[in-house]
């Protein structure tokens, strides 16, 4: 029930004490979480860039629905999805599998051409429709992270992709902004969700049996 008890403990809190930050510790077992987190083929395809600086939260508010969240919070993770799947990335990907675990390089190629060849067929634009969904996976383990450590997170969309990915140079390392995660601790008295009660759709309509 712990799990339980966290997720229902969090919110997408929406305000933030900027005098409290994230404890380095801490913040390692949430970029853990999402480290950790399934992808499909096991390719991982998405990075997570951690930004503390203030001076560079204060420019990714532009275009951010909810600028005082950015810049208040102690953190902010922004997931980024691969703009496209290459050939080389799935080998690179594929070569750390098989000295990891210790096997020749190329032990899974029937695999890796399969699945290069369906890549192949497809879109730039398909490739990170896929890559960006990968990327959710991993942002929902990393707020149940927090939330086991008591720590706030408000999940975020409502920001210029286009700026951040300026801002953060993300184009060079082949990468697009996803969503965002705030991490903090809330400010009791300016976050108007707080003390409001979890609402979330009854069990047996959210649950369709067959």
């Amino acid at each position: 029930m712990a799990l339980l008890d966290d997720l229902n403990w969090r919110h997408a809190v929406k305000a933030y004490d900027a005098t409290k930050k994230v404890a380095q510790g801490d913040l390692e077992k949430i970029l853990e979480s999402a480290r950790l987190a399934p992808t499909s083929s096991g390719l991982q395809p998405f990075r997570v860039i951690v930004v503390e600086n203030q001076e560079l939260k204060e420019k990714m508010v532009q275009g951010a629905l909810n600028p005082e969240v950015m810049r208040d919070c102690s953190h902010v993770l922004v997931f980024a999805a691969w703009d496209s799947y290459t050939p080389e990335k799935i080998d690179k990907v594929y070569d750390l599998h098989t000295d990891v675990r210790e096997l020749p390089r190329g032990r899974f190629s029937s695999y890796t051409d399969k699945i290069k060849e369906i890549y192949g067929a497809q879109t730039p634009e398909q490739h990170f429709a896929h890559t960006a969904r990968q990327s959710y996976i991993a942002l929902g383990l990393a707020m149940a992270q927090a939330a086991e450590l008591k720590i706030d997170s408000t999940p975020a969309e409502g920001f210029s992709n286009e700026a951040v990915d300026e801002i953060l140079n993300l184009k060079e390392l082949g990468l697009k902004s996803v969503t965002l995660l705030y991490l903090g601790y809330r400010d009791e008295a300016n976050d108007w969700l707080s003390n409001m009660k979890k609402v979330r759709i009854p069990m047996e309509e959210f649950i369709i049996k067959k």
